[in-house]
């Protein structure tokens, strides 16, 4: 979140948490003394990356078994029919098989009627949606919620200091109830093919924007726009399983010197799947009314005058080179 980064607008619930699981993963291992380790991923998806890189990182000399590059299973339908054949008890049916992943942050859905672009996700089906409500389900009259940071880091709601994992609790409900958060797209695998995917990031969503919001009055342009160039590459990383890595290391170490001064308040109107800022308050503003306002300032406007005449030099000789007048 401090570095704003996300994938073709995913905001990346499942690629962050694969590598911490794949670490702990390998801890437990070693502490058991296995020779190897199993993983379900199949071999369409990027999860298997990025559970094998963390792998490789932390246990170079372990063996990596994966059941879907060996067995001949094609497909979830012959998967439960495997399951049915040999009594190993299922919490879905071939009709609610949808493939899913959640965690704190997010909830993503793919498979079944999602496979085809055509379809609508069915959001007002019950059971579909799990930490939201569909935009049209949510209440007919907006919710505020207040989101207090210090140096990035979220840490109260509504005046009420709590830890981050129970701020995203917090938001996930604020943000469920409204309809917040809905994501449908089609986003370009690290594996080459091209997948749809439904997510429900309620709290992650709010955080996102606030955070943004906030940074708007407390980062200097320069900071601002380089920032926003190096999220993407810090989504690619992260999305492409490289978590454990000099690099995403090295742009998490920028990101974070960036937020010395993202302190301060942030009011958000939640409506019907809808976020709208509703004010900004920051110790560490660069926001001058004095400088800015449409009335009497100590703004000296003649200034402006020779900073044009400097800032379009090039234009004006390029405009002489062209009438042959240089």
């Amino acid at each position: 979140m401090k570095a704003g980064a996300a994938y073709e607008n995913y905001l990346l619930g499942t690629s962050f948490a694969r590598p911490i699981i794949a670490k702990r993963i390998v801890e437990i291992a070693k502490k058991e003394g296995a020779d190897a380790i199993c993983h379900g991923c199949t071999g369409k998806g990027n999860d298997q990356v990025r559970f094998e890189l963390a792998i490789k990182r932390f246990a170079p000399e372990m063996k990596i078994i994966a059941p879907w590059r060996e067995w001949d299973i094609k497909g979830r339908d012959e998967e439960i029919d495997y399951a049915e054949a040999h009594n190993v008890p299922l919490k879905i049916s071939r009709e609610t098989n949808y493939s899913k992943d959640k965690n704190l942050w997010h909830l993503s859905h793919e498979g079944l009627d999602l496979e085809d672009p055509a379809n609508e996700p069915q959001y007002e089906k019950p059971g579909f949606l799990e930490m939201s409500v569909s935009p049209i389900a949510a209440p007919d009259k907006p919710t505020y919620v207040t989101i207090d940071f210090e140096k990035g880091v979220p840490v109260a709601v509504d005046g009420e200091k709590m830890k981050a994992s129970d701020v995203i609790r917090k938001l996930n409900k604020l943000g469920g109830e409204n309809g917040i958060g809905l994501l449908d797209i089609v986003e370009n695998r690290l594996v080459g093919m091209k997948d749809r995917g439904v997510y429900e990031t309620p709290g992650g969503t709010i955080l996102y924007r606030a955070h943004e919001v906030l940074e708007q009055i407390t980062l200097d342009k320069d900071t601002k726009h380089m920032k926003q160039k190096l999220a993407v590459d810090f989504a690619d990383l992260v999305y492409n399983g490289k978590w454990f890595t000099p690099l995403r290391e090295a742009l998490t170490a920028f990101a974070t010197d960036t937020q010395k001064y993202v302190t301060g308040t942030v009011k958000l109107k939640l409506y019907k799947g809808n976020l709208i800022t509703a004010s900004i308050s920051s110790p560490c503003t660069l926001y001058s009314e004095d400088l800015v306002t449409f009335g009497e300032s100590d703004y000296d406007q003649t200034d402006s005058q020779g900073f044009i005449n400097l800032w379009g030099l090039p234009d004006k000789v390029q405009a002489l080179r062209e009438q042959g007048k240089l």
